[in-house]
This record gives C-alpha cells, structure tokens and sequence, in this order.
C-alpha cells in the first residue's frame, strides 16, 4: 500500500445514503487504513453552503453537484478525471463532461418511459404512433383505459415531452435556439408527431386531469390501466398494494420510433481542484476503490439502492423498472433527459397551465397546442 495518503472530505447532497455512506468510509479506512470524513448533509441549503466554502478556500475534496445549471455554476472548481483509470467503467454517456473532458461521474441514475402491464400489452406491439394508437383503441373497446398521464406537472407534460427534446441532433443547442425564438416547436417534425400522440391520448385515453399520482399508480396496479407514462421511483408505490398478480416492466416511449429509455443523472460526484495534489490522488484511490470494489458496488446497490451508471457491476435484486434502466443504461440504449437544460421553473409555471388547457378544451387540437407552448416558452424564457 502507499504510504498514508491525507484525510480527504466528502460532501454531497443526498440525505438519504448520508449514514450509508458514513457506514462506507469506515469500511474503506479497515480496508485501506486511509481516512474520508463525510461533511453532515445540508439538505435544501446544500448549493448554497457548498458555494461559500468553496469561495472561502475551505471546500470539501469531493463534492456532489446537480445536471444542468448546477454542474455549470461550479465548473471552475472541477478537476479533469479523464486520464483516471476509473471512467472507463462509467455507463456510455453519463459522465459529466465539458469540452470533450470528463470531470464527474454519477452514483446512480433514474429512468422513465411507458410503464407497462405485461399481461395486457406487448412492446413489439407499441412502436409508433400508428401502434400506439391501435393500442389504446383496441383497449378501449375492451373496457380497459390504454394509457394514463396525471395531473402533476412533470408527471403531466414535463416527462413526457422531454422525448421530443431528446431526440434533436444537439438537445442543448435546440433549447439554446428555442430560448433565443430561432426555432418553433410547431415548425419542428418530432414535436409536431408530440401533437398527434397527444390528439390521441386525449381522444383515447382517461383525462389526465382528473387523474392523480395516486389514482394512476392505483390503477394501474389493479389492472384498469395498460401503460402509464412514469418512472422507476414508482415502483415503490406499486408494492402498497401487494401481490400486482401481473409482471410489469418499462419500454420506451415510441415517439418518431424511439426505441430507448429516458435516463437521467440526478447529480454527479466531482474532484476539487484546489485540493493539494496529495488530496487529489487521495480522492481518486476513494473514488477507484468505490467504483471497482466489491464493497464500494455492494454499496452503491444495497445500501444507496441506487440504479448504477457502471459497467462493471453486478445488479441481480433491483426491481423490475430499475432493472429495465439499468440495462438501458449499461447497453447505451438511453435518450438524455434534455429538460435539464429548460429554463428554470418553465415546467410548472408555463408548460402546465398550457396542457391543462389542451385537456380541458375539447376541441383543442395537437397542434393548436403546440402553438400555445410556443407561445409560453416565448414569454418564459424572456
């Protein structure tokens, strides 16, 4: 072993792995003699305690920082792990990366798409918008609701259209344009398809209005609903009810054929760099013991219960919709999840009151709605 490297600190913004992780430090100074502090989880106050240690020069050596704006705002204090031997295990796109370099990795990730009833639907029967279609109709006549969104925001339009977003060349650019009013929703093929699936859903589909989290997840659990749009998180709410009697899982949402899941980063762990080298190689022995030990994934998938971005990981007890991203995930076959780049609150502020209107007005066509998001993202991002 080396000789003994610094003590370095850890500071990160899930509570809920804070004494799992604490367990995890122990674990590595009997397994390495080398010492990692993990600073007390600061909850909702964390970007703005991890900004003023940083800025007074006493910044934790690691530290973990949200996709999008979060990652942007602290960048300067990124140090480039790119030639470190770990990030070759990271899963196909999702390191946090700038310019080509990578400077962060995540723990774990989420995943949506459409989750599915196996018993009354069949994924190579829901490829497109036509078989989409089909299949909402043909269970409709059979008394059964095809398809369900609900009334929460993201639940009601911030997941779902991340689709159309995800699949433009550069998902970031065509924010970048939209915010600027350099390109239309309505003038852009995927988001005019958007406007077809959602006439259909609103011509075949229970209104999502009148439907909560609760009531999707009840359904859905006692077979009145085929397929509802969500992610891995509820499956939690699924096992409430017991035995399901049916076997479920998550496929994609087949807008212009897209054939992958929605997966995402919550936040990614990074390297200070304005630790002395001595904490630098320290933190990377951590995070290289973490990534490739037995204890360090045993870890991340039993005591974290994370969904992990490695592809040199053995995940056999996840659930069947973490099982479903996972294996998105270590294959590469995911779709980013673009509205990490929106504009701060546009979700519930602007693109809701714009679908609620689209649900409530009867003769509200897709692409009447599309207009309106226009419009909305026009206003929003002024």
């Amino acid at each position: 072993a080396d000789a003994q490297l610094p003590k370095i600190s850890i500071f990160q913004s899930k509570v809920e792995i804070a004494e799992s992780l604490e367990a995890l430090t122990q674990k590595y100074k009997e397994e390495t003699g080398n010492e990692v502090e993990v600073w007390g989880s600061a909850g909702d106050a964390y970007v703005t305690q991890l900004q003023a240690k940083l800025a007074a020069d006493e910044g934790p050596t690691i530290f973990s920082v949200g996709t999008g704006s979060e990652a942007e705002k602290f960048k300067s204090y990124f140090y480039d792990m790119s030639n470190e031997p770990y990030v070759q295990y990271i899963a196909p796109n999702m390191e946090l990366t700038f310019d080509g370099k990578i400077y962060g990795f995540p723990l774990g990730v989420e995943g949506f798409g459409l989750v599915y009833n196996k018993s009354m639907v069949d994924p190579k029967n829901v490829t497109d918008l036509n078989s989409f279609q089909q299949t909402l109709e043909a269970l409709k006549a059979g008394g059964k609701n095809g398809f369900s969104l609900s009334q929460e925001a993201y639940f009601l339009i911030g997941h779902i259209i991340n689709t159309p977003f995800a699949l433009q060349p550069d998902p970031q650019g065509f924010i970048e344009k939209l915010n600027k009013g350099e390109v239309k929703m309505a003038e852009t093929k995927e988001f005019q398809e958007f406007g077809k699936f959602l006439d259909v859903i609103k011509a075949n589909a229970a209104n999502p209005l009148e439907v909560t989290y609760d009531s999707q997840m009840g359904d859905f659990a006692t077979g009145k609903t085929a397929m509802i749009h969500q992610g891995n998180w509820s499956y939690s709410m699924l096992t409430d009810y017991g035995d399901l009697g049916f076997e479920i899982s998550m496929m994609p949402f087949p807008l212009a054929g897209n054939d992958k899941l929605a997966v995402g980063v919550p936040g990614s762990w990074v390297i200070n760099n304005g630790a002395s080298p001595e904490e630098i190689k320290a933190a990377n022995e951590f995070i290289n013991w973490l990534l490739t030990s037995e204890t360090g994934h045993s870890a991340i998938v039993d005591e974290f219960k994370f969904i992990p971005a490695l592809t040199n990981i053995e995940a056999n007890n996840l659930d069947p919709l973490s099982q479903a991203v996972f294996e998105a995930t270590s294959s590469g076959q995911t779709i980013p999840w673009a509205m990490n780049y929106f504009p701060q609150g546009i979700i519930v502020n602007d693109l809701a009151p714009a679908a609620q209107e689209f649900f409530l007005t009867k003769d509200m066509t897709g692409e009447q709605f599309l207009q309106k998001l226009d419009e909305a993202w026009a206003r929003a991002a002024k």
